[in-house]
């Protein structure tokens, strides 16, 4: 954003340089440089202060980096309406600020951060939420239309976020995680979703950024960045961030042991079949957890179990799972020849799974036969998978593949296998127990979708160790209010017992910022428009009304108006 006024051009001698974009031409200053040891040559960092002027060459018209890197710069009074919107979208902040009050997220943030930093905190995780986008350099652009945390609603460059976010600090994060996990409930015990991702990094001197076995790989290094979430309270308990080249199984004993720091003693860990592993599960035993699993449907253990109970429980009523849509059945068995504890598995049968994975089952041999044939009287080798479903078969001589020949004996067994899975539990409960805990698992999953795909951090850009620490760590308090307006809308619709279009988050926030407050001519702010029915029905899971509305609608425009007051008078003294 460009104030509505020119200043001359700021004395510094050899820090200014001059970009030509058409007609335009920005006024760069150089803030720093970086030597590069290797091509053994200094880069410029610039950042953009302002336009130069077309009538005067030695004035400018500035932005607000001009006023960070020169703070005591004087400036003259600048209109008021020309630094934000006269139409601020104010629906979805409301609900979001209800949510951080609940949480108390101010109060335990507070405690590390100081006012001006922890408002800016706050907008960066709310801005991630509403825009789907976590770069710091749109953030003016939001700050621009919204209502805002920081004191007077201040709107703070993209420089300044830069440099917040390099200031973050990780006793700040460790100091809010201990706060956050010590405020949950400890006593009743509770089961732990944990899973995992990584993220994609187009980073520069960030240290946990490695190439590894990313899940969608786009060419760029990653880290791993985990979650575990409290299936029974519906909440994110905590998460970590760990070098690439880790697998999720080594990490897992070390999250064993941070649960057991941050205080909870009866947990149940629901894990998904990537941290199945022998030593894993005796690491388990060794804490006292107990463990609820998902393990590889394809498995030796896993399918000679399937194979054996076919036919046992497929039709019998008794072992209906009441609305899963499944049936299962519960039988013991130890998980390897060493194991000293009897575990339960739970096998399960669906119907309309089985429909599907037979379909994507013959889909898929029939792209491999096309797929071999096409190499027909070719010296080609095919990889294992092929081998696995077709004999494969060549001229002896010049090694020339000849043709597929179908393996029926592993296709049929495959086929007996769909439709069935398996979840293992160590702690003794009915196969519908154990499925419903596990599909409790949903509510983490949509949370861990929500950060990667609304959160806009499916890849990371910064340049610094301390700025991806400061991104995740916002991001993860992001995570805490998304999953809060999820599982109000999820409950607002049982409520209802039906499910509006409009109840899914980011419909919810589509239609929440159309509340909008107008600048009138007096330069006080008021509602647009009367809340509509939808918009009723949406607040009405978060517990707020239409008055609740209008009086904090008030409230924000008091806010700016102080803003404004203290802007003009400051500006008057100069």
């Amino acid at each position: 954003m460009y104030y509505d006024f020119e200043v001359p051009l700021p004395e510094a001698p050899g820090k200014l340089a001059y970009e030509k974009h058409g007609d335009t031409t920005y006024v760069k200053y150089e803030y720093d440089r970086i030597y590069d040891p290797e091509k053994k040559f200094t880069y410029p960092k610039r950042a953009t202060i302002g336009k130069r002027s077309k009538e005067k060459p030695d004035m400018f018209r500035p932005n607000q980096n001009y006023l960070t890197y020169f703070p005591n710069a004087e400036l003259p009074i600048s209109d008021y309406r020309s630094t934000r919107s006269s139409c601020l979208r104010a629906g979805a902040f409301i609900v979001m600020r209800k949510i951080i009050k609940d949480y108390k997220l101010e109060e335990i943030l507070g405690m590390y951060f100081k006012d001006r930093e922890l408002g800016l905190f706050l907008d960066l995780a709310v801005y991630s939420i509403i825009t789907e986008d976590n770069a710091s350099q749109y953030y003016p652009d939001y700050a621009y239309n919204h209502p805002l945390f920081t004191q007077n609603m201040k709107i703070y460059s993209d420089s300044t976020v830069s440099a917040f976010l390099q200031s973050v600090t990780e006793d700040q994060n460790a100091g809010f995680l201990n706060e956050w996990n010590g405020s949950r409930n400890h006593r009743e015990k509770i089961y732990i979703s944990y899973d995992s991702t990584n993220k994609n990094s187009q980073a520069g001197d960030v240290e946990i950024v490695e190439y590894g076995k990313p899940k969608v790989d786009i060419g760029f290094p990653v880290f791993n960045y985990a979650v575990g979430y409290d299936v029974n309270n519906r909440e994110p308990l905590f998460y970590e961030k760990y070098p690439g080249s880790i697998v999720d199984i080594s990490q897992l004993k070390l999250m064993l042991n941070k649960a057991q720091g941050y205080g909870y003693k009866k947990v149940g860990f629901i894990l998904d079949r990537g941290y199945f592993s022998k030593q894993n599960i005796e690491h388990m035993d060794k804490c006292g957890y107990s463990f609820i699993i998902m393990v590889k449907g394809m498995s030796d253990l896993v399918s000679e179990l399937i194979l054996s109970n076919k036919g046992s429980f497929e039709n019998k009523r008794s072992c209906d799972m009441d609305g899963f849509g499944v049936y299962g059945k519960t039988v013991k068995g130890r998980l390897y020849e060493s194991d000293r504890k009897e575990r339960y598995f739970h096998i399960y049968h669906s119907i309309s799974k089985e429909a599907s994975e037979r379909i994507r089952f013959e889909d898929k041999l029939k792209t491999m036969k096309t797929y071999m044939m096409a190499h027909r009287d070719e010296e080609f080798t095919f990889g294992p998978m092929y081998k696995k479903y077709f004999y494969l078969h060549y001229d002896k001589e010049n090694k020339i593949f000849l043709l597929p020949e179908e393996n029926t004996q592993a296709t049929e067994r495959e086929l007996d296998l769909c439709g069935y899975f398996v979840i293992i539990t160590s702690d003794k409960m009915t196969a519908k127990e154990a499925l419903h805990i596990y599909r409790s698992r949903d509510m983490s999953e949509k949370a861990f979708r929500g950060d990667k795909t609304y959160l806009g951090d499916k890849s990371l850009r910064v340049h610094s160790t301390e700025s991806t620490s400061a991104k995740i760590f916002i991001e993860f308090v992001a995570m805490i209010i998304r999953n809060k307006m999820y599982t109000c809308l999820v409950d607002e619709m049982k409520r209802l017992n039906k499910k509006p279009n409009y109840m899914t988050v980011p419909a919810a926030i589509k239609e929440l910022e159309k509340i909008e407050l107008t600048r009138q001519a007096d330069n006080v702010y008021r509602l647009d428009h009367a809340v509509t029915k939808t918009q009723k029905n949406i607040l009405n899971a978060f517990g707020l009304t239409d008055k609740n509305i209008e009086y904090r609608a008030n409230w924000i425009s008091e806010e700016l108006k102080k803003s404004m007051m203290k802007e003009t008078h400051k500006n008057g003294k100069r």
